[in-house]
């Protein structure tokens, strides 16, 4: 069985020595930072068994880091805090934020001790299934979203997430989640119709969350609209998605438009991982960090090559097919590095299989919708394989830009930072 891997972080190197010196002995594996830049450094690759972290340090305190580390869902392991002049307040605090104890200097070896052996014991860890967007919240892409998100949820306010299938909807409202608090996400919106205030009672105090609300049904958009009237009674926060374009259903008297006017309200769009492929190397690498701290990889790393690939090749195309692969490399790899080949043949794997392919059109919409539906699949196809240079897919389509750009506008069409270059 390997040793249990505690991370020291203090700022005094003599006391750093002797804790290192008395865990050895005692069998475990043992890192030292001597500031919480390094201390965040270390986190952000590994995750550690158990950390002693001081709290006053002259870069950044403590306290500080244990509340960074639990707003970024990286306080998965136990922490010790140590202080040689520390307060009730500062004590309270820290455990309020998710430390597990409190130790005071200078420390007793066997209280140093008896403390490691409980907090491996009793601790439950806070580890969560892909929380996701906590973790890809380091990237320029999804830092924004993230800010946004936590800046609407401290008001409570309902909120329609806008993107394409596989963009990360649910992943933004599990990065909302509370530990304690309810958290529903119904399989089935058919409670919308018939019990939708049996879904606000199960989700108070807590988050309710609805995907695509654009294929509910008029029983169900009666429901949710009732849903809006009585949040407030429930405190409930809301968190709505769809990845239609909800004013054409309006028009088309396939969706009601006081309903539309509610979900409207506060939207937030989603990221789309096609137009900032250049981030895919470093979402990569999080996201098997990610794996790697829950389990479900064996230590990996990625070949520049492997990462390169990643990029450049057309697909994956969404989040939720960018994790499907990362996860697949990350098990089905013989050697620690993840290479070139590897890469190769799990996206030639998943190309071929029909479960990760998106979904096919509607043949229930009205002639109008699955046309716009077809056209807007056309449209981002070629735009994608250009590389978003729009003059080459007004070129390969046999469309004037002028008019290319006017139906990109009417369909909903993300084109990003296009490019006009020939």
């Amino acid at each position: 069985m390997n040793a249990r891997h505690i991370l020291v972080v203090d700022d005094e190197a003599g006391i750093r020595d002797l804790l290192k010196e008395i865990l050895q002995d005692e069998g475990y594996q043992v890192t030292l930072a001597e500031n919480a830049t390094q201390a965040r450094q270390f986190r952000k690759g590994r995750r550690p068994d158990l950390v002693l972290l001081d709290i006053w340090m002259p870069d950044f305190d403590g306290v500080s880091l244990l509340k960074e580390w639990a707003g970024h869902n990286l306080l998965t392991m136990p922490v010790i805090m140590m202080s040689g002049h520390g307060t009730i307040d500062t004590a309270v605090e820290a455990t309020r934020l998710g430390a597990f104890d409190f130790l005071e200097k200078p420390i007793a070896l066997q209280k140093l001790l008896t403390t490691i052996e409980r907090a491996f014991r009793e601790h439950k860890g806070a580890i969560q299934h892909y929380a996701g967007l906590a973790r890809l919240s380091d990237n320029p892409v999804y830092a924004p979203l993230a800010r946004r998100l936590t800046q609407i949820a401290e008001h409570r306010t309902p909120f329609l997430l806008m993107g394409e299938t596989g963009s990360g909807a649910e992943l933004c409202a599990r990065f909302l989640r509370q530990q304690g608090k309810p958290f529903v996400a119904p399989d089935t919106t058919a409670w919308l119709a018939y019990q939708p205030l049996d879904l606000l009672a199960e989700a108070q105090n807590g988050l309710l969350f609805l995907p695509e609300i654009g294929n509910l049904n008029r029983l169900e958009q009666k429901g949710l609209l009732l849903m809006f009237s009585k949040i407030e009674k429930f405190n409930v926060q809301l968190i709505t998605a769809t990845t239609r374009q909800l004013s054409q259903l309006v028009d088309a008297g396939q969706f009601d438009a006081n309903l539309f006017n509610s979900l409207t309200r506060l939207v937030l769009t989603l990221p789309s991982l096609r137009q900032h492929r250049g981030e895919i190397p470093s979402l990569a690498q999080l996201i098997l960090t990610e794996l790697i701290e829950q389990g479900e990889s064996p230590p990996r790393r990625f070949s520049p090559e492997a990462l390169s690939l990643l990029r450049d090749d057309p697909w994956p195309v969404t989040l939720s097919q960018l994790y499907n692969v990362i996860k697949t490399l990350g098990m089905v790899s013989l050697r620690e590095q993840i290479s070139l080949h590897d890469v190769t043949q799990t996206l030639l794997q998943f190309k071929d299989s029909r479960e990760f392919l998106s979904p096919p059109l509607p043949l229930d919409l009205p002639l109008r919708d699955a046309r716009d539906a077809f056209e807007k699949i056309y449209f981002e196809h070629h735009i994608q394989l250009a590389g978003g240079n729009m003059s080459k897919v007004a070129e390969k389509i046999g469309l004037e830009r002028t008019h290319l750009y006017r139906k990109l506008k009417k369909l909903g069409v993300n084109i990003g930072k296009a490019r006009e270059e020939s």
